[in-house]
């Protein structure tokens, strides 16, 4: 569901009353639709998130730590010329619309208070943040300009104005006899005709008001009965009174836990899902969006890596199908052998220019037909037939290194490509960055910042009181395995398929089956095979596990194992999460 005007104004209330006269102390941009702005006053300090991405546009409270690029976009450069050290002296919306106004007391160049104000234009795929000063555009974050939009540019020297606003009655505000009445006069069904009469809300508090009034009664706007109207009309009036009375931020959720929808009265429409309620509209959204938003920034920040990794994984599977094409071909060159020393053998048979000879095979009697260049002698044939026989059979030595050689590489993209599908932070996928550099993968990437300390590895506790390390990349896999871990300890990962590492430290103790088991759950879920069903995991103690110089990071030998075969329960990965 998309923030609506109602939900806004309310967020936008408990927003100002908290940060009215506070001043900007940090300013941020994440990604390219997002904007966090740390404000702090005489006892708080607050962030707030300004987000204009299509599917989660909003304005609230968060307390996510956010990985910020090491070089500031420019909008974010430009927020902080002119808003840095700005007091927040008004918070206003366009009533009925999704559009709040920031008016920030600043300071320009001249040391001349001046008033900036950062227009969060929340409407969907139109969402947008715009810096204006005296009716002026500054800059947006994105530029609007005449061919994206012939009704409202939005370019920086150009008048700031308003969207256009259809014209419907505000939902909130309205009588609700009114808003019966007009909604009855589409021919549609009862909660689309509703949506298409108000605006200020989303279809979600369209569908509730009808679920209240008609419950699961088929109901046409057009053939309402006065007492199908009279039910409605109050059950408007009841939503208009949550939210003259401050809202209920809740959230329906499904029994997986997967978000639905929310708003700022009770969901009654939903039967059986569960319903979630929060202290204030900015734990709302962002319970409700965080989740998401989260996976979004991640994949925007490792969409090109993503890109290089798969590109040099398909370019390694042309490779390796060309070799093996190679080596066919040169499983023929003892047939090269064969015509040399026919040829060898029949020299006086054969004349200076011919283009082919026809002899006997003495191995099965039959005849052979060899071509033959006519420029060399009848010799000079032969010895070339056994010229080309010596370099197919060095090909094909060669080629047999080269193969085994290309499904390591192939085997290591593959482990690549899916640690950075899973990557959880900037740091993670930093550090792959620098891997595949020290591999001449990435040849122009440069470390930013070497003193950087390497992520941890994730940690869980079993229910035997083990602990249990997993490494998030092939870095941390080698570290792990070869320098953490001790040779009593025991070592687990999912066969044949690229996954973590998970190593489960015993401290000198003996290692319970119970805790093997998780172990290997935990080995299952941080690998490729997450979502399958008796996956095989080689578990063995980390003494029996080596590495040699061929090997490429996180790959390793090992010996003297056993395998067990695992249904995975994610629910363990919070169940054993280290606290």
């Amino acid at each position: 569901m998309a923030l609506d005007a109602a939900t806004l104004a309310l967020a936008a209330a408990q927003i100002k009353e908290a940060l009215l006269d506070s001043r900007i102390d940090k300013i941020f941009e994440p990604t390219r639709d997002e904007v966090v702005i740390t404000l702090r006053s005489r006892t708080q300090t607050h962030k707030l998130l300004l987000s204009a991405r299509s599917g989660s546009a909003r304005v609230c409270f968060t307390r996510e730590s956010f990985e910020n690029p090491a070089t500031p976009p420019s909008f974010c450069m430009l927020l902080r010329k002119h808003l840095s050290g700005g007091k927040l002296v008004d918070l206003r919306q366009v009533p009925g619309d999704r559009i709040l106004f920031f008016d920030f007391q600043c300071v320009n160049e001249m040391g001349d208070l001046v008033l900036n104000t950062l227009a969060a234009e929340l409407m969907g795929r139109y969402s947008n943040l715009v810096l204006v000063q005296e009716g002026r555009i500054i800059d947006a974050l994105k530029r609007v300009d005449f061919e994206d939009s012939q009704v409202r540019q939005l370019l920086p020297g150009l008048a700031y104005t308003l969207p256009p606003k259809p014209d419907r009655l505000d939902f909130v505000t309205t009588d609700p006899d009114r808003l019966v009445e007009a909604a009855a006069q589409k021919p549609l069904d009862l909660a689309s005709a509703l949506g298409k009469t108000v605006s200020g809300v989303g279809p979600v508090v369209c569908r509730e008001a009808v679920w209240r009034a008609v419950g699961e009664t088929p109901a046409q706007a057009d053939q309402l009965t006065a007492d199908q109207k009279e039910a409605l009309a109050k059950a408007i009036a009841s939503i208009q009174e949550d939210y003259r009375a401050g809202g209920v931020p809740n959230a329906v959720h499904e029994q997986s836990g997967k978000a639905v929808e929310y708003s700022f009265t009770p969901l009654t429409q939903y039967q059986g899902a569960v319903m979630t309620r929060y202290d204030n509209f900015s734990d709302l959204l962002e319970g409700y969006y965080g989740a998401k938003d989260k996976a979004e920034r991640l994949r925007q920040k490792g969409r090109e890596l993503h890109k290089a990794v798969h590109n040099m994984y398909d370019r390694a599977l042309r490779k390796q199908a060309a070799r093996q094409e190679e080596l066919a071909q040169s499983g023929k060159a003892e047939e090269l052998r064969l015509r040399g020393e026919l040829l060898q053998a029949n020299l006086w048979a054969v004349q200076k220019g011919q283009t082919s000879v026809t002899v006997t095979n003495y191995y099965d009697g039959q005849p052979c037909t060899i071509p033959l260049d006519p420029k060399l002698s009848p010799n000079g044939n032969a010895q070339k037939y056994f010229k080309d026989y010596k370099k197919k059979q060095t090909a094909a030595k060669m080629l047999v290194k080269l193969l085994a050689e290309g499904e390591r590489e192939i085997e290591y993209l593959k482990t690549v490509l899916y640690e950075v599908e899973t990557a959880t932070g900037e740091q993670i996928l930093g550090e792959i960055r620098a891997e595949l550099k020290s591999q001449g993968y990435l040849k122009y990437y440069k470390v930013r910042d070497k003193k950087q300390k390497p992520a941890d590895f994730l940690r869980y506790r079993s229910s035997d009181g083990f602990l249990i390390l997993v490494g998030r990349n092939n870095a941390q896999h080698d570290r792990l395995t070869l320098h953490t871990a001790r040779g009593r300890d025991w070592w687990f990962h999912t066969k044949d398929a690229p996954g973590s590492h998970t190593v489960v430290v015993s401290e000198g103790r003996e290692v319970p089956d119970s805790t093997k088991e998780e172990a290997a759950q935990l080995a299952v879920l941080h690998s490729s095979q997450a979502t399958g069903a008796k996956v095989a995991v080689d578990y063995t103690q980390v003494r029996n596990v080596r590495k040699t110089g061929d090997l490429k990071p996180g790959m390793v030998l090992y010996e003297n194992y056993e395998t067990a075969y695992i249904t995975p329960d994610p629910a363990l990965l919070q169940t054993l999460k280290e606290k």
